[in-house]
């Protein structure tokens, strides 16, 4: 399935991109005057090949796993927190319970590698591995674990497709791990562990040292090949991680939009690009992190964030605000009026671009 679903990621739709463009400059305003939410609706039309593409249903895609990394003191969270924050997030109690429902979207919760059992209506049992390994001491998962993973994330993107979202969020779960998401960029980037780790949740100067400790020894010990997606990706990732990264995968595939959140699935993002690059035409980067190398991940991606909101909590938060911005870019393109439709003079449009 991995490898179908890469070979079925194409070009955008150049044709329908000078459409929407065409039409953009013949709306009553000046050109290029709503910025980015132009820029949104021409990559919008070439994902969908529409020139007026419109969101008819969202879906925010949650990710959870754990760590064996945590065992070195990487987080001041105890993994318990993992399944109890999935409570918070299916009783909508959450930020992303709360913002997912303010953008009208669906959220799916999916266990895909957390360590306990996990027992709670709402969420989507695909787990495929309870944990992943301690990444200072060896690999996280094997490699055909993360191909499990990541076929559990295209899976659940193209299920929601198919119940009829055309637009998806990606959010994460996981107590630690911001770690391995600093081991990937470090890997893909050639980073340091100390240029590639920020300070995650509440982490303190003690902590911050045992955290940039074990993500060089995890680079050392495992030696992850930057040109092989899938070996970084399972000695050094993690399973939400994969299983995100198959969730940007399975809707470009699909030609449908992908908003990327904060800094886990930006690295899942990185994977996504690492093992098919046309899949990045398909993202849209939400917003810019808090957290250290967020940045230098989008500079990897050639992404550009759409808000800046000083946010760093994760969870998709950043991905479901940005949803409505989304949605109005298509809005700007179906509902607002041509100078021809709206009966504006050439005299009167001259003015107005000028």
């Amino acid at each position: 399935m991995l490898y179908q679903t890469i070979k079925q990621i194409g070009e955008l739709d150049r044709k329908a991109m000078e459409e929407a463009q065409k039409r953009l400059d013949s709306l009553i305003k000046p050109p290029g005057s709503l910025g980015v939410l132009e820029e949104i609706a021409v990559r919008l039309a070439g994902i969908t090949g529409k020139a007026k593409p419109r969101v008819q249903g969202k879906s925010v895609i949650v990710m959870a796993g754990d760590h064996g990394v945590v065992d070195e003191g990487v987080s001041v969270a105890p993994r318990e927190v993992t399944v109890q924050m999935m409570q918070a997030m299916v009783n909508g109690v959450a930020g992303i319970g709360v913002l997912a429902r303010h953008a009208a979207a669906r959220l799916v919760v999916v266990d895909v590698g957390v360590l306990t059992p996990v027992a709670l209506q709402g969420v989507v049992q695909r787990k495929v591995r309870a944990g992943t390994g301690n990444i200072a001491a060896g690999p996280a998962m094997s490699r055909d674990e993360a191909v499990q993973a990541l076929e559990v994330g295209i899976e659940v993107a193209q299920s929601e497709i198919d119940a009829g979202s055309n637009l998806l969020a990606t959010g994460d779960m996981g107590i630690g791990n911001t770690t391995p998401s600093s081991a990937i960029l470090a890997a893909f980037g050639g980073y340091t562990a100390e240029e590639a780790t920020g300070r995650g949740t509440m982490v303190n100067d003690e902590v911050m040292k045992l955290k940039i400790s074990a993500i060089a020894r995890a680079l050392a010990k495992n030696r992850p090949d930057p040109e092989d997606a899938l070996d970084v990706l399972a000695k050094v990732g993690g399973l939400e991680i994969a299983g995100l990264a198959g969730v940007i995968l399975g809707a470009a595939a699909r030609r449908t939009p992908v908003l990327i959140d904060g800094f886990i699935t930006t690295a899942a993002a990185l994977v996504a690009f690492k093992l098919q690059p046309k899949s990045r035409q398909y993202m849209i980067a939400s917003h810019l992190s808090g957290e250290q190398g967020h940045r230098l991940m989008l500079d990897l991606l050639d992404l550009r964030p759409v808000i800046h909101l000083q946010m760093r909590l994760g969870e998709g938060t950043g991905a479901a605000l940005t949803m409505s911005l989304v949605e109005a870019a298509t809005k700007i393109m179906r509902e607002m009026a041509s100078f021809d439709e709206a009966g504006v003079s050439d005299l009167e449009e001259d003015k107005i671009l000028k």
